[in-house]
């Protein structure tokens, strides 16, 4: 046993969590259809390469307001 380890130790935040996820069972589930929604979506790998190829590079110090 360790001497660091706390037996049977939750944090409030843990402990909230379990509490939530117990009353509201349907909680993740919707989480990973929001994430789904925003996030987990195929990219078309040759669209990604031709947007890389048509980029524009930007110039260095684009905040100067130096006028020669």
């Amino acid at each position: 046993m360790s001497f660091f380890r706390r037996p049977d130790y939750q944090s409030d935040t843990t402990q909230f969590l379990l509490k939530l996820k117990a009353d509201k069972p349907q909680l993740e589930e919707g989480q990973l259809e929001g994430r789904a929604l925003l996030w987990d979506k195929d990219l078309d790998r040759q669209q990604e390469a031709e947007y890389q190829t048509a980029r524009v590079a930007q110039k260095p110090y684009v905040y100067q307001t130096n006028h020669d």
